[in-house]
């Protein structure tokens, strides 16, 4: 690589670190380190009769009229967010999107799958005068994002999603429908459990009003806890290429993992157990040995680069209402339609050519339009694929991509968690990945008197790094795990540490799996990543897993729908499309020669559409069928 080729480049780079270092230095004279304890635990007033905790059919909500529904502090829209290069590039595909001459010809286009790039693809595509109709194969919208309420009117969500300042295609979205003020933006900072340390947390916090990338150095500077100034130093040799070179350096590095390119730049290895373990965790459910260098550098740079981008933002209640809700009203207003529980069981082809005929339904209806695209997640994709596509390049790339699993945990104590914090956390745990107090973060889960804390566990299958396959375990496995690392996480108040010796109890959990999450991004797998433009004339891709610059993310999925209704626009006017054509498949994809039969949604639950589903794999008690969104 060029950074191999050239030492004397970084060494000419050095003054840049050193410089970097300095001025963040400044802000930090007679600063303490930012390291975050526990308030004092005060013993518990015990009940002089015994108390009957809820049962696990019992609502937690059966005080919602007296809840107060105010959460955590609120901080206002990072200003700096919209100055940002990627801020204003997103801002401009949405300006051209809406700026299409109205004598521009006017099409149909069928949509298949209503997660975040299926909306994004409807909102973009309405803007620009086209007629966009969504068929969503389960009863809620969202994919990925989705959630549902349960009997005892608790929303139910498949993932716990963080909104960043580094998402500029989302967070024009937001500004776009009107809706900027259901973020809740949290203070600047990244918040890590201890691990030698139960019941204590540090935290990399970065000063308001300073630029980057000297707003970085000086969150890092300030953190005395997790890594030493050596070690800090230690990182910059790895990291400087990114910052000289950008996107070519990082794409380049897609083909090693984690632990392969510390190895090659010599980073220490309490980098990776201090670090990269989480934030790998974090960003794609797996573990650094088995993740591509290419996201951990994806997002550092962004965060580096960006004074704002990795500030974090809840959005104030559940996804479908708050996000997915606005956007359908957008599609509707402007004439399309967003239609649920029509799953599609085929792709149709044309007799004279491979063109898309039409679609059909697993009621048989055959839906028609001019051009088609397809939203769904990767793995559905690939069992809808007709024959004759099967043996294009394009298509056969595929088989290189799919989901990874994870799972998602709500878990209600009967009492409020008072050490828990008004943000994200890296639990830094082997089972769990991110948790956070939704009772504390959240509007719709605000209460002053009980914590639900919701959790992702990460990862949840050897192949990604777990000790067992947890996908298959059963709920109550699931929980107990996680509840005992929650009382590492809180011991003053969770397990036999508490005052009382019980400490918090759950009355009510549920557990979300998802076999197949966002593509797992494992080393080399983004020269199999498909363009939005396709070979047929009438048929494009969205999906985070289609060829953009934010990977597998909401951010990701939003600029993928978007660039697959400026590929529609493009087309329906006549002109070269922006992306250039049909990105060029690798030499080491492996074509069948002879054509296969497309295999079809195997099953009718969220997991068969790529979504998740409570219970043992969608199944209620007793192993029998349960109706699920």
């Amino acid at each position: 690589m060029a950074v191999l080729a050239c030492p004397s480049r970084s060494v000419r780079s050095v003054p840049i670190l050193f410089s970097m270092m300095v001025v963040a230095s400044s802000f930090l004279l007679h600063e303490t380190p930012f390291y975050h304890r526990p308030p004092p635990q005060t013993k518990p007033t015990v009940p002089s009769s015994p108390t009957i905790l809820l049962s696990s059919t019992t609502s937690s909500n059966s005080n919602t009229n007296n809840r107060k529904r105010t959460s955590g502090q609120r901080y206002p829209t990072p200003p700096r967010i919209k100055k940002t290069a990627n801020f204003i590039e997103a801002a401009a595909l949405s300006s051209k999107l809406s700026s299409i001459p109205p004598t521009s010809p006017q099409k149909t286009i069928a949509i298949i799958g209503g997660g975040l790039s299926g909306l994004s693809c409807a909102k973009y595509l309405t803007d620009a005068g086209h007629t966009a109709t969504i068929y969503e194969a389960r009863s809620v919208l969202g994919g990925k994002v989705s959630a549902w309420q349960d009997a005892d009117g608790d929303w139910i969500e498949t993932g716990l999603h963080i909104f960043f300042g580094a998402y500029p295609n989302m967070m024009n979205l937001f500004e776009e429908l009107g809706i900027e003020d259901r973020l809740q933006w949290k203070a600047h900072r990244m918040t890590f459990a201890m691990a030698d340390l139960p019941g204590q947390f540090t935290s990399f916090d970065f000063p308001p009003g300073i630029p980057a990338p000297f707003n970085m150095a000086a969150a890092i500077l300030s953190n005395t806890e997790m890594l030493t100034l050596e070690e800090k130093i230690r990182m910059v040799p790895g990291l400087l290429p990114m910052l000289i070179e950008g996107q070519s350096f990082i794409d380049a590095q897609d083909e090693l993992s984690v632990e392969e390119f510390m190895d090659k730049y010599g980073m220490p290895r309490r980098i990776n157990e201090e670090i990269f373990i989480a934030m790998g965790k974090a960003l794609d459910f797996i573990d650094p040995d088995k993740l591509s260098m290419t996201v951990i550098l994806t997002a550092m740079n962004r965060f580096i680069n960006e004074a704002d981008g990795s500030q974090t933002a809840f959005i104030d209640g559940n996804q479908p209402d708050r996000l997915c809700a606005p956007i359908v009203e957008h599609v509707e207003k402007g004439g399309g339609k967003v239609v649920t529980s029509c799953p599609i069981s085929s792709i149709e082809l044309n007799e004279n050519d491979d063109s898309v005929r039409c679609l059909t339904l697993s009621d048989g209806t055959e839906i028609t339009a001019d051009y088609y695209v397809s939203a769904m997640p990767v793995d559905v994709l690939k069992r809808l694929i007709p024959k004759r596509w099967s043996t294009k390049p394009y298509f056969a790339q595929l088989s290189e991509l799919e989901g990874i699993p994870v799972i998602n945990l709500q878990l209600w104590f009967d009492r409020k968690l008072t050490s828990s914090i008004d943000g994200l956390c890296f639990s830094r745990s082997p089972l769990l990945s991110v948790y956070a107090d939704m009772s504390t973060c959240c509007d719709e889960y605000a209460s002053e008197t009980q914590s639900m804390v919701e959790l992702v566990f990460a990862p949840c299958t050897k192949e990604a790094g777990a000790d067992r396959n947890w996908i298959a375990a059963t709920d109550a496995e699931i929980v107990d795990a996680t509840i005992g690392e929650l009382e590492r996480l809180f011991p003053a108040e969770i397990g036999p540490g508490a005052p009382d010796g019980v400490g918090a109890q759950v009355v009510k959990s549920t557990v979300v799996r998802v076999p197949r999450s966002v593509y797992a991004t494992t080393p080399g797998r983004g020269k199999y990543r498909p363009s939005q433009e396709s070979p047929i004339s009438n048929f494009v891709t969205a999906g985070d897993f289609a060829t953009q610059k934010f990977l597998g993310s909401m951010e990701g999925a939003v600029l993928s729908g978007k660039l697959a209704a400026e590929v529609v626009c493009d087309w329906s006017m006549g002109v070269e499309t922006a992306g250039g054509g049909v990105k060029s498949v690798h030499e080491s994809v492996v074509v069948p020669e002879v054509g296969r039969e497309p295999r079809g949604v195997s099953g009718v639950g969220p997991i068969a559409y790529g979504g998740g589903a409570q219970g043992e794999f969608g199944r209620g008690k007793g192993g029998k069928e349960m109706e699920h969104p």
